[in-house]
């Protein structure tokens, strides 16, 4: 029969796992729940359940998710969530992701990708891939492929793939109405002349111009002749800024990655996404809180060509600390060699976190935890991973690795073959080590073991430590089967080398870059990982889940997971 302790401490791990520390109160009713006589000497059940926090918060998680391995819990039944959309109709939703292919898609897109394409998906609708791209200084096919290669990844499955660099002409028939009913006009003031005019909210000399003289000044700046930029004409008192007469196009002479030289005048986001949005169909646009000032500027637009408007759906941008999620904060990063490309394991963008070895579907549930809430938070990345583990622990081998070897010989271990399960609960199967009296710990066990100390080497036998030599070996002997509590990890003599590569914040609190963030772990793992594929991910067993990054010859290079 189940013991009250036994219980306790099974919702202790759970609950500590979840959380970070343990909680009394959070304990107690699932306790009671599954052992109903608790509730009879309260007293007690309250004290071994205190105990017994104080005992797994000298754990580590790994440990504590080893020892969770041995309980059943019951999973919750989660209901299907769903978003309402206001003014939807199922079947006539239209949504578009709209990336500017100027980097490598990162988790923030994710978010917002997964949200078009599930609403998309609830209504019977469609979603379009939009490539924003009428920036040449910054765009390249190269990125255009990656964040294709990103979302297929993701399991996302777009119904028409579009770019906006292909409608340069609808955007100028746009742009010329705007000059003629006088809602654009053509500046030729510098740079640092109008910002300073839009700040004081004085209008430039140019604001004036007849629509004749602008739609001169047009002609010219698209055959080359004027370098200019176009302005919209709105309120120049606004307090919002955004509307202060904001850019709508400027001349670029850099060659298109697509267009070649066929364009120099290139539209503004702001310009472009009203027009491409009233092509395309687009009844539900989504995008973050930051462009929330520019909303009144995108409908002030849809008003001035007299085109019905959409219903702008906005949600928080993803935020996660000491995680560089933006561009302007990644390509530094890439470009200054700081990080080893942008499938660098430390790196938020979904090829550093494919390799990393996190799950699509776990970036998923992460993303679309958040649904359409405005709020702004900053979740530490230990939400995904968690998400992560739950997808990776039910299917992942296990296998035997120690960390900075230190060896060992067990006098009387006769040589021998054992069989091990690859998976404490699952069917995957058995692995044979073969086994004699010289084995490897690693150098953390080895510094704390005790003349004399009496411990198990996990699946293998009991020993009892005869002999020890400043943790850099150690003499044992064999001794019976018995209960014992302290378990520690072995590898045999015969094992492999490997390196583990172990991401840690890429930030430091104040935002710098942490040089120290890739860790190293230099150890031995059993011989059955010759046989992990590379991509594999596994779980070494008291010490982490970890990917096989790459096989080489006399070693395997993993990198942690979580």
């Amino acid at each position: 029969m189940t013991s009250l302790q036994e219980i306790a401490r099974k919702y202790v791990l759970k609950n500590a796992f979840e959380y970070g520390t343990a909680n009394v109160g959070a304990v107690v009713g699932k306790v009671i729940a599954e052992f109903p006589d608790a509730k009879n000497d309260m007293k007690t059940t309250m004290t071994c359940i205190s105990n017994t926090i104080i005992e797994v918060s000298k754990l580590s998680k790994n440990q504590i998710l080893n020892e969770m391995n041995r309980y059943e819990y019951i999973k919750k039944e989660e209901k299907q969530k769903t978003i309402e959309l206001p003014n939807a109709k199922k079947g006539m939703v239209i949504t578009r992701f709209p990336p500017e292919p100027s980097g490598y898609p990162h988790i923030g897109h994710a978010k917002a990708a997964f949200l078009d394409y599930e609403i998309a998906k609830q209504y019977d609708g469609q979603m379009i891939l939009r490539f924003d791209d009428t920036n040449p200084e910054k765009e390249s096919q190269e990125y255009v492929d990656a964040i294709k290669d990103g979302l297929s990844w993701l399991g996302i499955k777009w119904s028409i793939e579009t770019y906006t660099s292909d409608n340069i002409q609808k955007i100028y028939e746009a742009a010329e109405k705007l000059i003629i009913i006088d809602k654009a006009y053509v500046c030729i003031c510098s740079q640092e002349k109008l910002s300073a005019k839009r700040t004081h909210a004085k209008p430039c000399t140019c604001r004036s111009n007849s629509t004749v003289d602008n739609n001169a000044r047009w002609k010219k700046m698209l055959s080359g002749k004027l370098k200019a930029v176009l302005l919209y004409k709105d309120d120049l008192n606004s307090n919002n800024t955004v509307m202060r007469d904001p850019a709508l196009a400027r001349v670029i002479t850099k060659k298109h990655y697509r267009q070649k030289s066929k364009y120099i005048v290139w539209p503004s986001y702001d310009l472009a996404v009203v027009i491409m949005d009233h092509y395309e169909g687009i009844t539900h646009p989504m995008r973050s809180k930051e462009y929330e000032l520019r909303d009144a500027l995108y409908y002030s637009l849809f008003d001035s060509l007299k085109w019905e408007k959409p219903t702008m759906i906005p949600f928080s941008r993803l935020s996660i600390k000491n995680a560089p999620i933006s561009k302007r904060l990644l390509t530094p990063l890439v470009k200054e060699k700081k990080v080893c490309g942008w499938d660098d394991p430390r790196l938020p963008t979904l090829a550093g976190l494919k390799r990393r070895g996190i799950l699509p579907e776990a970036i998923k549930n992460f993303v679309l935890s958040f649904g359409l809430s405005r709020v702004e938070s900053e979740p530490t990345l230990e939400a995904l991973l968690a998400e992560n583990r739950k997808l990776i622990d039910p299917v992942a081998k296990r296998f035997f690795f120690v960390k900075n070897p230190v060896p060992m010989s067990v006098n009387n271990l006769e040589k021998q073959q054992i069989v091990v399960r690859t998976h404490p609960k699952q069917d995957l199967g058995n692995r044979k080590i073969d086994v004699d009296g010289n084995i490897y710990i690693s150098e953390s066990d080895a510094t704390e073991l005790k003349k004399n100390e009496e411990l198990r080497l996990k699946d293998l036998c009991n020993i009892r430590i005869i002999k020890l030599s400043d943790g850099k070996m150690a003499d044992a002997i064999r001794t019976d089967d018995k209960t014992v509590e302290k378990k520690i990890q072995w590898v045999p003599k015969k094992s492999i080398k490997c390196e583990i590569l172990i991401p840690k914040d890429l930030l430091k609190d104040d935002g710098t870059f942490d040089q120290n963030s890739l860790e190293k772990a230099i150890g031995l793992c059993e011989p059955a990982c010759a046989n992990i594929r590379e991509g594999e991910i596994i779980q070494f067993e008291r010490f982490g889940f970890c990917r096989l990054d790459k096989k080489s010859a006399g070693r395997l290079t993993f990198i942690y997971t979580c």
